[in-house]
Protein backbone atom coordinates (compact mmCIF):
# COMPACT_ATOMS: atom_id res chain seq x y z
CA UNK A 1 0.00 0.00 0.00
CA UNK A 2 1.57 3.62 -0.90
CA UNK A 3 2.03 6.01 1.58
CA UNK A 4 0.24 9.48 2.18
CA UNK A 5 1.57 11.72 -0.45
CA UNK A 6 3.05 14.88 0.87
CA UNK A 7 4.17 18.05 -0.30
CA UNK A 8 6.49 20.08 1.93
CA UNK A 9 7.32 23.72 1.09
CA UNK A 10 10.46 24.59 3.33
CA UNK A 11 12.60 27.98 3.05
CA UNK A 12 15.67 26.12 3.62
CA UNK A 13 17.00 22.59 4.83
CA UNK A 14 18.44 22.93 8.09
CA UNK A 15 20.82 20.98 9.68
CA UNK A 16 19.09 20.65 13.35
CA UNK A 17 16.34 20.04 11.64
CA UNK A 18 17.71 16.59 9.83
CA UNK A 19 16.25 13.81 12.13
CA UNK A 20 12.56 15.52 12.60
CA UNK A 21 12.75 15.70 8.28
CA UNK A 22 13.88 12.39 8.00
CA UNK A 23 11.75 10.53 10.29
CA UNK A 24 8.67 12.87 8.42
CA UNK A 25 10.12 11.44 5.17
CA UNK A 26 9.95 7.60 6.19
CA UNK A 27 6.21 8.19 7.00
CA UNK A 28 5.11 9.33 4.00
CA UNK A 29 5.78 9.35 0.38
CA UNK A 30 7.13 13.34 0.83
CA UNK A 31 8.01 15.70 -2.09
CA UNK A 32 10.48 18.38 -0.38
CA UNK A 33 10.76 21.94 -1.96
CA UNK A 34 13.89 23.88 -0.12
CA UNK A 35 15.17 27.14 -1.13
CA UNK A 36 18.27 28.22 -0.78
CA UNK A 37 19.70 29.23 2.41
CA UNK A 38 21.28 33.31 2.81
CA UNK A 39 22.28 32.96 6.46
CA UNK A 40 25.26 31.12 7.95
CA UNK A 41 22.87 28.32 9.14
CA UNK A 42 24.10 25.22 7.99
CA UNK A 43 22.07 23.13 6.29
CA UNK A 44 21.62 18.95 5.81
CA UNK A 45 22.47 17.00 3.47
CA UNK A 46 19.31 16.52 1.85
CA UNK A 47 19.89 13.32 -0.29
CA UNK A 48 19.31 11.53 2.78
CA UNK A 49 15.63 12.68 1.68
CA UNK A 50 13.77 10.67 -0.73
CA UNK A 51 12.43 13.15 -3.27
CA UNK A 52 14.16 17.15 -3.32
CA UNK A 53 13.75 19.88 -5.47
CA UNK A 54 14.71 23.34 -5.33
CA UNK A 55 13.06 26.72 -6.13
CA UNK A 56 14.33 29.90 -6.26
CA UNK A 57 13.32 32.69 -4.04
CA UNK A 58 13.16 36.66 -5.42
CA UNK A 59 13.39 39.14 -2.79
CA UNK A 60 11.49 43.04 -2.83
CA UNK A 61 14.30 45.02 -0.44
CA UNK A 62 14.75 42.94 2.55
CA UNK A 63 11.09 42.82 3.78
CA UNK A 64 9.88 40.31 1.27
CA UNK A 65 9.91 37.52 -0.76
CA UNK A 66 8.74 35.40 -3.58
CA UNK A 67 9.33 31.70 -4.10
CA UNK A 68 9.56 31.31 -7.30
CA UNK A 69 7.09 27.76 -8.66
CA UNK A 70 5.60 26.77 -5.55
CA UNK A 71 2.56 28.47 -6.48
CA UNK A 72 1.98 25.81 -9.10
CA UNK A 73 2.01 23.10 -6.94
CA UNK A 74 -0.94 23.88 -6.08
CA UNK A 75 -2.38 23.27 -9.65
CA UNK A 76 -1.09 19.38 -9.87
CA UNK A 77 -3.32 16.73 -8.94
CA UNK A 78 -1.36 14.01 -7.02
CA UNK A 79 -0.92 16.95 -4.33
CA UNK A 80 -3.69 16.93 -1.31
CA UNK A 81 -1.80 17.85 1.50
CA UNK A 82 0.65 20.33 1.82
CA UNK A 83 2.90 21.24 4.90
CA UNK A 84 4.61 24.55 4.72
CA UNK A 85 7.18 27.16 6.74
CA UNK A 86 5.18 30.11 6.81
CA UNK A 87 6.22 33.47 7.46
CA UNK A 88 4.37 36.69 7.16
CA UNK A 89 6.49 38.00 4.38
CA UNK A 90 6.38 35.68 2.03
CA UNK A 91 4.19 37.11 -0.73
CA UNK A 92 3.53 33.31 -2.01
CA UNK A 93 1.68 32.39 0.44
CA UNK A 94 -1.04 34.85 0.60
CA UNK A 95 -2.30 33.84 -2.85
CA UNK A 96 -1.29 29.89 -2.42
CA UNK A 97 -4.27 30.20 0.72
CA UNK A 98 -6.40 32.23 -0.99
CA UNK A 99 -6.50 29.98 -4.32
CA UNK A 100 -6.14 26.67 -1.66
CA UNK A 101 -9.26 28.19 0.53
CA UNK A 102 -12.02 29.52 -2.05
CA UNK A 103 -10.66 27.32 -5.13
CA UNK A 104 -9.63 23.91 -3.91
CA UNK A 105 -11.01 23.29 -0.70
CA UNK A 106 -10.94 19.48 -1.19
CA UNK A 107 -6.62 20.23 -0.60
CA UNK A 108 -5.56 20.64 2.93
CA UNK A 109 -2.97 23.36 3.93
CA UNK A 110 -0.90 23.07 7.25
CA UNK A 111 1.39 25.25 8.01
CA UNK A 112 4.79 25.08 10.56
CA UNK A 113 5.18 28.45 12.21
CA UNK A 114 6.39 30.25 14.94
CA UNK A 115 2.87 31.83 15.29
CA UNK A 116 2.69 34.71 17.42
CA UNK A 117 4.99 36.51 19.55
CA UNK A 118 3.32 39.14 21.26
CA UNK A 119 4.96 42.70 19.65
CA UNK A 120 3.48 42.42 16.37
CA UNK A 121 2.50 45.35 14.69
CA UNK A 122 -0.91 46.01 13.94
CA UNK A 123 0.22 45.65 10.14
CA UNK A 124 2.22 42.31 11.22
CA UNK A 125 -0.72 41.48 13.67
CA UNK A 126 -3.45 42.05 10.54
CA UNK A 127 -1.60 40.11 7.56
CA UNK A 128 -0.72 37.11 10.01
CA UNK A 129 -4.24 36.74 10.83
CA UNK A 130 -5.70 36.73 7.19
CA UNK A 131 -3.14 33.95 6.96
CA UNK A 132 -4.08 31.60 9.95
CA UNK A 133 -7.61 31.71 9.10
CA UNK A 134 -7.07 30.47 5.27
CA UNK A 135 -5.30 27.19 6.72
CA UNK A 136 -6.34 24.05 7.98
CA UNK A 137 -4.00 23.57 10.60
CA UNK A 138 -1.22 25.74 12.51
CA UNK A 139 1.30 23.74 13.86
CA UNK A 140 3.33 26.12 16.48
CA UNK A 141 6.59 25.91 18.41
CA UNK A 142 5.37 26.53 22.04
CA UNK A 143 2.42 26.68 24.02
CA UNK A 144 2.90 30.34 24.81
CA UNK A 145 2.13 31.19 21.04
CA UNK A 146 -1.41 28.94 21.06
CA UNK A 147 -2.45 30.77 24.10
CA UNK A 148 -1.36 34.11 22.14
CA UNK A 149 -3.06 33.16 18.86
CA UNK A 150 -6.48 31.96 21.06
CA UNK A 151 -6.82 35.20 22.30
CA UNK A 152 -6.57 36.72 18.63
CA UNK A 153 -9.64 34.77 18.39
CA UNK A 154 -8.06 31.76 16.20
CA UNK A 155 -9.60 28.28 17.34
CA UNK A 156 -8.04 25.65 19.38
CA UNK A 157 -8.91 23.42 17.32
CA UNK A 158 -6.44 23.85 14.42
CA UNK A 159 -3.71 25.27 16.53
CA UNK A 160 -0.89 22.33 17.92
CA UNK A 161 1.94 22.78 19.44
CA UNK A 162 4.58 20.81 17.93
CA UNK A 163 7.65 22.73 20.69
CA UNK A 164 11.15 21.78 18.73
CA UNK A 165 13.79 18.90 18.55
CA UNK A 166 17.87 18.41 18.17
CA UNK A 167 19.64 15.35 16.67
CA UNK A 168 18.13 13.61 20.02
CA UNK A 169 18.60 9.69 19.02
CA UNK A 170 22.55 10.72 18.70
CA UNK A 171 22.85 13.33 21.49
CA UNK A 172 20.83 10.58 24.09
CA UNK A 173 23.11 7.76 23.37
CA UNK A 174 26.08 10.47 23.68
CA UNK A 175 24.48 11.57 27.16
CA UNK A 176 24.05 7.31 28.44
CA UNK A 177 27.43 7.07 27.98
CA UNK A 178 29.23 9.97 28.94
CA UNK A 179 30.72 10.69 32.37
CA UNK A 180 32.21 13.98 34.56
CA UNK A 181 35.98 15.13 33.47
CA UNK A 182 38.17 17.47 34.61
CA UNK A 183 37.96 19.82 31.29
CA UNK A 184 37.11 22.99 33.06
CA UNK A 185 39.67 22.25 35.92
CA UNK A 186 42.22 21.50 33.76
CA UNK A 187 41.96 24.60 31.60
CA UNK A 188 40.82 27.43 34.18
CA UNK A 189 43.03 25.48 36.94
CA UNK A 190 40.77 26.86 39.39
CA UNK A 191 36.92 24.88 40.80
CA UNK A 192 34.92 27.86 39.93
CA UNK A 193 31.69 27.06 38.42
CA UNK A 194 31.63 27.73 34.72
CA UNK A 195 29.13 29.17 32.67
CA UNK A 196 28.60 28.21 29.12
CA UNK A 197 27.50 29.36 25.93
CA UNK A 198 27.13 27.37 22.71
CA UNK A 199 25.65 28.78 19.99
CA UNK A 200 26.40 31.48 16.92
CA UNK A 201 27.90 34.81 18.88
CA UNK A 202 25.13 37.43 17.80
CA UNK A 203 24.43 40.94 18.54
CA UNK A 204 20.49 39.45 19.47
CA UNK A 205 22.36 37.10 21.74
CA UNK A 206 23.25 39.65 23.94
CA UNK A 207 26.48 38.24 25.35
CA UNK A 208 27.99 41.26 26.57
CA UNK A 209 25.62 40.89 29.22
CA UNK A 210 26.94 37.67 30.43
CA UNK A 211 30.90 39.35 30.79
CA UNK A 212 29.64 42.36 32.40
CA UNK A 213 27.30 40.23 35.19
CA UNK A 214 30.55 37.91 36.09
CA UNK A 215 32.59 41.22 36.51
CA UNK A 216 29.58 42.36 38.87
CA UNK A 217 29.91 39.11 40.72
CA UNK A 218 33.60 39.15 40.75
CA UNK A 219 33.22 42.81 42.29
CA UNK A 220 31.10 40.98 45.08
CA UNK A 221 34.23 38.20 45.63
CA UNK A 222 31.93 35.53 43.70
CA UNK A 223 34.01 34.32 40.76
CA UNK A 224 33.31 32.15 38.20
CA UNK A 225 34.26 30.70 34.33
CA UNK A 226 32.75 31.54 31.12
CA UNK A 227 33.38 29.38 27.74
CA UNK A 228 31.69 30.22 24.32
CA UNK A 229 31.36 27.49 22.22
CA UNK A 230 30.77 28.68 18.77
CA UNK A 231 31.83 32.09 16.73
CA UNK A 232 30.69 34.90 15.10
CA UNK A 233 30.69 38.24 14.67
CA UNK A 234 30.38 39.49 17.76
CA UNK A 235 33.82 37.46 18.92
CA UNK A 236 36.36 40.37 18.26
CA UNK A 237 33.67 42.94 20.40
CA UNK A 238 33.71 40.30 23.13
CA UNK A 239 37.19 39.41 23.34
CA UNK A 240 38.08 43.34 24.20
CA UNK A 241 35.18 43.39 26.62
CA UNK A 242 36.58 40.32 28.44
CA UNK A 243 40.36 41.84 27.90
CA UNK A 244 39.01 45.03 29.36
CA UNK A 245 37.11 43.60 32.51
CA UNK A 246 39.87 41.80 33.56
CA UNK A 247 38.52 37.87 32.85
CA UNK A 248 40.76 37.20 29.69
CA UNK A 249 42.48 33.83 33.17
CA UNK A 250 38.18 33.02 33.34
CA UNK A 251 37.22 33.11 29.95
CA UNK A 252 37.78 30.02 27.07
CA UNK A 253 36.44 31.37 23.63
CA UNK A 254 36.42 27.76 22.63
CA UNK A 255 35.10 28.43 18.83
CA UNK A 256 32.83 26.35 17.04
CA UNK A 257 32.47 22.89 17.32
CA UNK A 258 30.26 20.61 15.57
CA UNK A 259 31.26 17.24 16.96
CA UNK A 260 28.73 16.55 19.04
CA UNK A 261 30.85 14.55 21.55
CA UNK A 262 33.34 17.39 22.18
CA UNK A 263 30.07 19.59 22.81
CA UNK A 264 28.25 17.05 25.13
CA UNK A 265 31.74 16.87 27.18
CA UNK A 266 31.64 20.80 27.46
CA UNK A 267 28.04 21.28 28.43
CA UNK A 268 27.70 18.36 30.98
CA UNK A 269 30.67 19.45 32.36
CA UNK A 270 29.64 22.83 32.87
CA UNK A 271 27.51 24.18 35.66
CA UNK A 272 24.96 26.71 33.92
CA UNK A 273 24.17 27.91 30.41
CA UNK A 274 23.59 31.33 30.25
CA UNK A 275 21.60 33.09 27.18
CA UNK A 276 21.19 36.55 27.65
CA UNK A 277 19.64 37.20 25.01
CA UNK A 278 16.72 34.98 23.11
CA UNK A 279 17.76 31.64 24.11
CA UNK A 280 16.55 29.26 21.34
CA UNK A 281 18.01 25.60 20.59
CA UNK A 282 20.86 26.71 22.68
CA UNK A 283 18.09 25.44 25.62
CA UNK A 284 17.31 22.33 24.10
CA UNK A 285 21.12 21.26 23.56
CA UNK A 286 22.01 22.25 26.83
CA UNK A 287 19.27 20.56 28.89
CA UNK A 288 19.63 17.42 26.70
CA UNK A 289 23.25 17.17 28.47
CA UNK A 290 21.84 18.08 31.56
CA UNK A 291 22.74 21.30 31.11
CA UNK A 292 20.60 24.48 33.38
CA UNK A 293 19.36 27.39 31.52
CA UNK A 294 19.19 31.21 32.46
CA UNK A 295 17.68 33.27 30.21
CA UNK A 296 15.57 36.85 29.90
CA UNK A 297 12.00 36.99 31.31
CA UNK A 298 10.24 39.05 28.82
CA UNK A 299 8.69 36.49 26.48
CA UNK A 300 7.14 38.46 22.95
CA UNK A 301 10.81 38.69 23.07
CA UNK A 302 12.35 35.17 23.50
CA UNK A 303 12.37 32.21 21.22
CA UNK A 304 9.52 29.36 21.80
CA UNK A 305 12.12 27.22 23.44
CA UNK A 306 12.25 29.47 26.42
CA UNK A 307 9.29 27.09 27.73
CA UNK A 308 11.57 24.15 28.36
CA UNK A 309 13.06 26.76 31.13
CA UNK A 310 11.21 25.76 34.66
CA UNK A 311 12.46 28.58 37.08
CA UNK A 312 14.39 26.48 39.96
CA UNK A 313 14.28 22.62 38.42
CA UNK A 314 15.93 23.62 34.79
CA UNK A 315 16.97 26.99 35.03
CA UNK A 316 15.38 30.42 35.63
CA UNK A 317 14.60 33.65 34.26
CA UNK A 318 15.77 37.62 35.14
CA UNK A 319 15.32 40.79 33.59
CA UNK A 320 15.33 41.26 30.26
CA UNK A 321 18.81 43.66 29.76
CA UNK A 322 19.54 44.31 33.18
CA UNK A 323 23.00 42.99 34.00
CA UNK A 324 22.57 43.65 37.93
CA UNK A 325 19.39 41.04 37.83
CA UNK A 326 21.31 38.56 35.62
CA UNK A 327 23.89 39.00 38.22
CA UNK A 328 21.97 38.30 41.24
CA UNK A 329 20.12 35.47 39.02
CA UNK A 330 23.08 33.69 38.76
CA UNK A 331 24.14 34.25 42.23
CA UNK A 332 20.39 32.94 43.46
CA UNK A 333 20.67 30.08 41.79
CA UNK A 334 24.22 28.73 42.99
CA UNK A 335 23.34 29.53 46.07
CA UNK A 336 20.55 27.32 46.54
CA UNK A 337 21.10 24.83 43.84
CA UNK A 338 24.78 23.96 43.74
CA UNK A 339 24.41 21.00 46.19
CA UNK A 340 21.18 19.78 43.75
CA UNK A 341 23.28 19.53 40.40
CA UNK A 342 22.64 15.88 40.11
CA UNK A 343 18.69 16.63 40.54
CA UNK A 344 18.52 19.39 38.28
CA UNK A 345 20.46 17.65 35.81
CA UNK A 346 17.62 14.88 35.89
CA UNK A 347 15.08 17.30 35.64
CA UNK A 348 16.95 18.87 32.60
CA UNK A 349 16.70 15.15 30.90
CA UNK A 350 13.07 14.38 31.90
CA UNK A 351 11.77 17.86 29.90
CA UNK A 352 13.42 17.08 26.97
CA UNK A 353 12.99 13.41 26.69
CA UNK A 354 9.45 14.12 27.14
CA UNK A 355 9.01 17.04 25.56
CA UNK A 356 11.65 18.29 22.76
CA UNK A 357 12.39 15.08 20.42
CA UNK A 358 11.78 14.19 16.82
CA UNK A 359 9.57 11.59 18.43
CA UNK A 360 7.17 13.90 20.33
CA UNK A 361 6.89 16.04 17.19
CA UNK A 362 5.94 13.12 15.05
CA UNK A 363 3.37 12.00 17.43
CA UNK A 364 1.89 15.60 17.24
CA UNK A 365 2.07 15.58 13.11
CA UNK A 366 0.59 11.89 12.67
CA UNK A 367 -2.21 12.90 15.04
CA UNK A 368 -3.18 15.94 13.58
CA UNK A 369 -1.94 15.88 9.74
CA UNK A 370 -4.62 14.78 7.93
Amino acid sequence: MEKNKLCIVYNTAPRYREAIFRAIDAEWNCDWYFGHTTTDIKEMDTSLLNKVYYYKTYWWGQKFYWQHGILGLLFRHDYRLFFMLLESRCLTAYLFFFLAHFFFPKKKVYIWTHGWYGKETKIEAKLKLWLFRHVDGIFVYGNHAKCLLMEQGLSEKKLFVIHNSLAYDKQRAIRERIKPSDIYKEHFNNRCPTLIFIGRLTPVKRLDLLIDAVSLLNARNEYYNIVFVGDGEMRSNLEKNVSEKGLTKNVWFYGSCYDEQTNAELIYNADMCVAPGNVGLTAIHAMTFGCPVITHSDFKWQMPEFEAIHPGKTGDFFIRDNVSALADTISHWFTVKQSQRETVRQNCFHEIDTQWTPQFQMEVIKRYLK
